[in-house]
């Protein structure tokens, strides 16, 4: 890809995987004003394809009933196409604990399907979408992410020659996503309860939904084969990120704590020391190439690597901590958020994220 983001997409056929979702309906947008000639949508939900159908009201964007479970619904759907941004995957922690292999059959034998499917077809690039969760995995989403990385990785290790490049990124929590903890602090205060928090002093990296776009924007203009890039993010407590919610909607409510939930942890790491001593750190983002170690098993029991001892976890607990008033100029930047606060009748300076 080149430099120039509005030329690389215009006139180019798009696939995004599990494109009804927060992320696949912003990055649907973008490009759309950027010239794309074609946006490919597929998901299982049709009635979620139909209100997006009727809410952009544009025939550049076509919708494909299927799922990534199944090889030939994703086979069709990725005909033609030239990028494929893969969002398709189970992410709520707590029903991937009660049903694991649901979690597999989706996020790894899934992904596995769009890999091998956009080789196929001959995808230029396909940027697949993972979690700070697959880094010291506790809980099956975490480890099904992590698996799903390693498919990506390996289609340049066992396919030196390969016409498709596979990248990966690896976020935190998305502010104001479906299923993201902002709107259910948000209906609660509606709802005059008090704000339930596990534990407030667990910690989590923090990124908009723009800023995710973003992310998969800069692995497109700049993967090579097997590449993770992370994008450099500050964190903050779930405690303070309750009570910024509570003071700008200038609410009385208080925080209650319920106690950590299934496979929670107390903080969350973007990389681990190990991916760090080989990452290239490109300003707001990090590019961690593969680990292009072959089958040659003296590679990895003879040959250890003396700099892995110099690095630290890219973790929520030890980056830069926003301030209760950080957090708050973040929210405020959100649209969703200034729209509930109009709605509250409650009215804030403009911020600029």
């Amino acid at each position: 890809m080149t430099t120039d983001v509005a030329a690389d997409y215009a006139g180019k056929k798009i696939l995004i995987t599990g494109g009804t979702g927060s992320f696949g309906r912003t990055v649907t947008q973008k490009l759309l004003s950027r010239g794309v000639g074609e946006v490919r949508v597929l998901s299982r939900d049709e009635a979620k394809q139909d209100q997006m159908r009727h809410d952009l009201g544009d025939a550049r964007v076509r919708f494909y009933v299927g799922d990534v479970r199944d090889h030939l619904s994703v086979e069709r759907a990725v005909r033609d196409v030239d990028y494929v941004f893969h969002a398709a995957a189970l992410k709520q922690v707590p029903s991937c604990e009660f049903f694991p292999i649901e979690a597999v059959k989706t996020n790894v034998l899934g992904s596995e399907n769009v890999v091998r499917a956009s080789e196929a077809a001959g995808v230029e690039s396909l940027v697949c979408l993972s979690t700070d969760k697959a880094v010291y995995p506790v809980n099956a989403m975490g480890m099904s992410k992590a698996m799903m990385e390693k498919v990506a990785q390996s289609h340049g290790l066992n396919n030196p020659n390969a016409v498709t490049t596979v990248s990966c990124v690896r976020y935190g929590n998305v502010m104001y996503s479906r299923g993201s903890v902002i709107p259910l602090f948000i209906s609660q205060l509606k709802a005059g309860k008090d704000l339930t928090v596990t534990d407030p002093s667990m910690t989590r990296f923090m990124m908009s939904l723009p800023s995710s776009v973003d992310l998969v924007e800069h692995a497109f203009r700049n993967a090579h084969q097997g590449d993770l890039f992370i994008r450099k993010a500050a964190a903050c407590t779930m405690g303070d990120l309750a009570q910024a919610v509570i003071n700008i909607f200038e609410s009385d409510r208080r925080v209650t704590v319920i106690g950590t939930r299934h496979a929670e942890k107390v903080s969350e790491a973007l990389a681990n020391r190990e991916e760090l001593s080989r990452a290239e750190d490109m300003g707001d983002y990090f590019r961690i190439s593969a680990d292009k170690r072959d089958l040659n098993y003296g590679a990895f029991f003879e040959e250890g690597d003396p700099e892995q001892v110099e690095y630290s976890d890219y973790d929520s607990h030890t980056v830069d901590r926003m301030t209760v008033s950080d957090v708050e100029a973040m929210l405020l930047a959100l649209p969703e958020v200034r729209s509930e606060l109009a709605l509250a009748g409650i009215h804030h300076p403009e911020v600029t994220a």
